[in-house]
């Protein structure tokens, strides 16, 4: 049976330490005007079930798309974005972007309190396992974020890693189709 997961990265937002411990922030006037777009583009896919992190970018990114289709959005925890490392732990945006890309070659490293790639598919991929199993054959957008995204992808195929993640947008929209639990193939919505 063929089920689709419509990923939704979200939208820019601003970082903010204190903001990412309470759901981080919410979108910038961008990331609103972007979020309208997405329900534009998705409107007509005849989708089933809105899914998101409970992180409020992603939420807000997908809650155009929830007013038009006139859903509810099922928020899960499991799904908020990997912590790189701990927000105590101040890191230079190059080190950043070498953790990550080092988490994605060794999935059992982390940087200091952060979550390795291993212990973020693990806390995601039975939701979207779940997923699969209790709305089979139907449609499924779920707001999320460009790591955990990438790691979700890369536990479907290993193919996906940092490249990936470094060429993602925010916002980006990418369509997989399921047989049952295997992932026959990704296509990038977004433009």
């Amino acid at each position: 049976m063929t089920t689709y997961i419509y990923f939704v990265r979200h939208g820019i937002a601003p970082f903010s330490h204190e903001l990412e411990r309470a759901g981080g922030a919410s979108l910038s006037e961008q990331g609103i005007a972007d979020a309208i777009r997405v329900a534009e583009l998705l409107g007509n896919e005849n989708i089933d079930v809105l899914v998101s992190s409970s992180y409020h970018r992603a939420k807000e990114t997908v809650t155009p798309l929830a007013e038009l289709l006139k859903q509810e959005i099922i928020q899960y925890d499991e799904l908020i974005e990997r912590p790189i490392a701990s927000l105590n732990y101040p890191i230079p945006e190059e080190q950043f972007l070498l953790g990550i890309e080092k988490s994605f070659t060794d999935i059992d490293f982390c940087m200091p309190e952060g979550e390795t790639t291993r212990q973020a598919q693990e806390r995601a991929i039975p939701v979207i396992l779940k997923l699969l199993s209790d709305y089979a054959g139907k449609k499924i957008v779920i707001g999320t974020h460009g790591n955990i995204m990438t790691i979700i992808l890369k536990y479907f195929d290993s193919s996906y890693g940092f490249e990936f993640w470094k060429q993602t947008s925010k916002p980006d929209i990418y369509k997989l189709e399921f047989e049952d639990k295997k992932l026959r193939s990704v296509e990038r919505l977004w433009r």
